[in-house]
Protein backbone atom coordinates (compact mmCIF):
# COMPACT_ATOMS: atom_id res chain seq x y z
CA UNK A 1 0.00 0.00 0.00
CA UNK A 2 1.20 3.32 -1.05
CA UNK A 3 -0.19 5.81 1.78
CA UNK A 4 -2.23 7.69 -0.36
CA UNK A 5 -5.56 6.88 1.35
CA UNK A 6 -6.04 7.66 4.77
CA UNK A 7 -8.28 4.44 5.41
CA UNK A 8 -5.15 2.29 5.01
CA UNK A 9 -3.59 4.14 7.98
CA UNK A 10 -3.90 4.07 11.69
CA UNK A 11 -2.32 4.07 14.78
CA UNK A 12 0.04 1.34 15.77
CA UNK A 13 0.49 0.49 11.93
CA UNK A 14 4.06 -0.22 10.60
CA UNK A 15 5.09 2.37 7.98
CA UNK A 16 7.92 3.97 5.93
CA UNK A 17 7.45 7.70 5.63
CA UNK A 18 9.95 10.70 4.11
CA UNK A 19 10.73 13.39 6.67
CA UNK A 20 10.75 17.03 5.09
CA UNK A 21 14.66 16.91 5.75
CA UNK A 22 15.21 13.95 3.37
CA UNK A 23 12.48 14.84 0.26
CA UNK A 24 15.61 15.74 -2.31
CA UNK A 25 17.44 12.12 -1.14
CA UNK A 26 14.10 10.05 -0.68
CA UNK A 27 15.27 8.58 2.13
CA UNK A 28 12.89 6.99 3.81
CA UNK A 29 12.21 6.18 7.81
CA UNK A 30 10.29 3.24 9.23
CA UNK A 31 8.72 3.75 12.17
CA UNK A 32 5.11 3.36 14.28
CA UNK A 33 2.29 5.68 13.44
CA UNK A 34 1.08 7.30 17.03
CA UNK A 35 -0.59 10.24 15.25
CA UNK A 36 -2.62 10.75 11.92
CA UNK A 37 -2.09 14.55 10.88
CA UNK A 38 -3.60 14.38 7.49
CA UNK A 39 -7.62 15.53 7.76
CA UNK A 40 -8.19 14.32 4.12
CA UNK A 41 -9.33 11.15 2.41
CA UNK A 42 -6.35 10.99 -0.24
CA UNK A 43 -3.75 13.06 -0.20
CA UNK A 44 -0.82 12.40 -3.90
CA UNK A 45 2.05 12.60 -1.72
CA UNK A 46 1.21 10.47 1.13
CA UNK A 47 -0.67 11.28 4.27
CA UNK A 48 1.12 12.78 6.93
CA UNK A 49 1.55 10.99 10.36
CA UNK A 50 3.13 11.15 13.54
CA UNK A 51 5.66 8.28 14.39
CA UNK A 52 5.77 7.37 18.01
CA UNK A 53 9.54 8.60 17.81
CA UNK A 54 7.86 12.33 17.35
CA UNK A 55 9.15 12.63 13.82
CA UNK A 56 6.65 13.76 11.24
CA UNK A 57 6.53 12.64 7.68
CA UNK A 58 4.31 11.61 4.53
CA UNK A 59 3.78 8.07 4.39
CA UNK A 60 5.37 6.42 1.45
CA UNK A 61 4.71 2.70 2.21
CA UNK A 62 2.44 0.86 4.76
CA UNK A 63 4.59 -2.28 6.10
CA UNK A 64 2.57 -5.41 6.47
CA UNK A 65 2.59 -6.16 9.94
CA UNK A 66 4.58 -9.11 11.29
CA UNK A 67 1.54 -10.65 13.55
CA UNK A 68 -0.46 -10.77 10.18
Amino acid sequence: MNGQHRKEIHPGAHVEIILKADQRTGKHTAGIVKDILTSSSFHSRGIKVRLDSGQIGRVQEVLLDEKA
